[in-house]
C-alpha cells in the first residue's frame, strides 16, 4: 500500500445488530484492525455520532440509514446489509453520495424456505391451537382441521430465490405448486405459473409470500384478497411486514375464513429484544408469530457474514463494486505496481475529459482506465505510473460534478 493512501488500520469498520463473527475475522485477516462489533441497533442521534468516524458500516434489518442521516456523514464510503433485503437503506440517496450498498441475496434462502415448509405442515395439521390447549391442560385429540400437505395446493407469491427454493422443498414432499410473479420465471420441477394473483388465491390451500417491499406490494394481501382465498386456507408471510394488512388477516381469523396464519415479519418491529411487541394477530391460538427469524440460523448468518464482508473488503481494497445493489459494477484485482484512484461523479458530459486533462497536463501517464456509467453517475478507476501526493485528492475533488474521490494505494 502506497504511503499516501489511508492505512487499513485507520479505516473504521462498525458492525451492528450481532453480525456473525465470521465478518469480523474476515476483516481482520485482511488487515482491518479497527473493527467494532456490537449487538444493538442505535437511535438516529446515537448512530449519527458513531458514523462521524466510520468508513464502513454493516447492519441487519433494524438499523435504518436514510438520506438525512447519510448526508451528514463525511467518511462513510461503503454500506453492508447483512441480510437479503436492503429496504433499511435509502439506496438511491446512498448512490448519489458515492456510497455503494452490498447485501447477501442468496445466503439465507434455505433457512427461510425450511421454516415456511415447517409452518405449512404445522398450520395444516392444526398444531398451534392444539399446542396452546395442551399447555393449558386441555386434551384435544381430534382430527378436525388436520390434513396432510401431500396433494394439497401451495400458492407462492413471488418466485425468486426463496420462493423457488420453497417450491423445490414443497414438491419433494408431495404438494402441488402454483406461483404468481410479475416477471416471467423459469418453472422448477412441476411447478406451474398462474397469470393472475386472484387465480392463485382461489386455488391454493396455503399461500406463502416472498416479495420485496415496494409501492406495488404494499398491503397486496388485504380484505379483498383474503375473501378470494379458500375457506379454511392458511397464510404464511416471511417476506416483508408491510405486504400484508394484518388487521384484515385478523378479521379473516375471527370469521374462521382462515384456518391458520404464520407471520415472521411485521410493519412495526421492536428495535431490540427488551422493547415490547404488539400486533393485531396476537391472541389467536391458530397463529404462529416469530420475531423476524426466518433467515436466522447459524448456517445462514455465518454465510451472510462471509459474503457481505468479502464484498466490502474487495471494494475497499480494489474498488470492485461487483454485488452492489445501487452502483454500476466494475470488477478489478489489486495492482500493487500502480497507483489507483477512484472517482465517482454525476454522469454529465465532460467529466472524464476533465480528469484526463488533469493528469496529462501534468505529464502523468495513465496506465489504465476503467469506466462504467448509468443515467445518474459515472464511476471511473484510474491507474498511474507515478506515485502522487495527497494534494491530488483536493484537485480531483474540485473537478465539476465530482461526488467522491479516493486513493486506494
Amino acid at each position: 500500500m502506497g504511503k499516501f493512501s489511508l492505512d487499513k488500520s485507520k479505516i473504521k469498520v462498525l458492525l451492528l445488530e450481532g453480525i456473525h463473527e465470521n465478518a469480523v475475522h474476515l476483516f481482520r485477516e485482511n488487515g482491518y484492525s479497527d473493527v467494532e462489533c456490537l449487538n444493538e441497533a442505535f437511535s438516529d442521534n446515537e448512530l449519527e455520532k458513531r458514523l462521524q468516524d466510520t468508513h464502513i458500516i454493516g447492519i441487519r434489518s433494524r438499523t435504518e440509514l436514510h438520506k438525512s442521516l447519510l448526508s451528514r456523514t463525511q467518511k462513510l464510503f461503503a454500506i453492508g446489509c447483512f441480510s437479503i433485503g436492503t429496504n433499511q437503506v435509502d439506496i438511491q440517496d446512498a448512490k448519489m453520495l458515492g456510497i455503494p450498498v452490498f447485501n447477501a441475496p442468496f445466503s439465507n434462502t434455505r433457512s427461510v424456505a425450511e421454516l415456511v415448509i415447517a409452518e405449512c405442515i404445522m398450520l395444516m395439521r392444526g398444531i398451534p391451537e392444539k399446542n396452546v390447549l395442551a399447555h393449558n391442560k386441555i386434551w384435544m385429540k381430534s382430527l378436525n382441521n388436520s390434513v396432510e400437505i401431500r396433494g394439497k395446493n401451495l400458492g407462492i407469491i413471488g418466485y425468486g430465490h426463496i420462493g423457488s427454493q420453497v417450491s423445490i422443498l414443497a414438491e419433494s414432499i408431495g404438494m402441488n405448486i402454483f406461483y404468481f410473479d410479475i416477471e416471467k420465471k423459469l418453472s422448477l420441477g412441476n411447478s406451474r405459473p398462474v397469470a393472475r394473483l386472484d387465480e392463485l388465491l382461489k386455488i391454493s390451500d396455503t399461500i406463502t409470500i416472498h416479495v420485496p417491499s415496494t409501492e406495488i406490494t404494499r398491503n397486496m394481501i388485504s380484505k379483498d384478497q383474503i375473501a378470494l382465498m379458500k375457506k379454511g386456507a392458511c397464510l404464511i408471510n416471511a417476506s416483508r411486514g408491510d405486504v400484508v394488512d394484518y388487521k384484515a388477516v385478523a378479521d379473516g381469523l375471527r370469521s374462521k375464513h382462515l384456518a391458520g396464519v404464520a407471520a415472521d415479519v411485521f410493519p412495526e418491529e421492536p428495535v431490540s429484544n427488551d422493547k415490547p411487541f404488539e400486533n393485531d394477530l396476537q391472541g389467536f391460538n391458530n397463529v404462529i408469530l416469530t420475531p423476524h427469524i426466518a433467515g436466522s440460523t447459524l448456517e445462514a448468518q455465518a454465510n451472510i457474514g462471509l459474503e457481505v464482508a468479502e464484498k466490502l473488503v474487495r471494494y475497499s481494497d480494489t474498488g470492485s463494486t461487483i454485488g452492489a445493489v445501487n452502483f454500476v459494477e466494475i470488477a478489478l484485482h489489486a495492482n500493487s505496481s500502480k497507483q489507483r484512484f477512484l472517482h465517482i461523479h454525476k454522469n454529465v458530459p465532460g467529466v472524464l475529459e476533465e480528469l484526463n486533462h488533469y493528469f496529462s497536463s501534468r505529464g502523468i501517464n495513465i496506465s489504465a482506465e476503467y469506466l462504467q456509467t448509468d443515467p445518474e453517475i459515472g464511476y471511473v478507476i484510474m491507474e498511474t505510473d507515478s506515485e502522487l501526493g495527497p494534494s491530488v485528492l483536493k484537485d480531483l475533488k474540485d473537478v465539476p460534478y465530482t461526488i467522491r474521490v479516493r486513493i486506494l494505494y
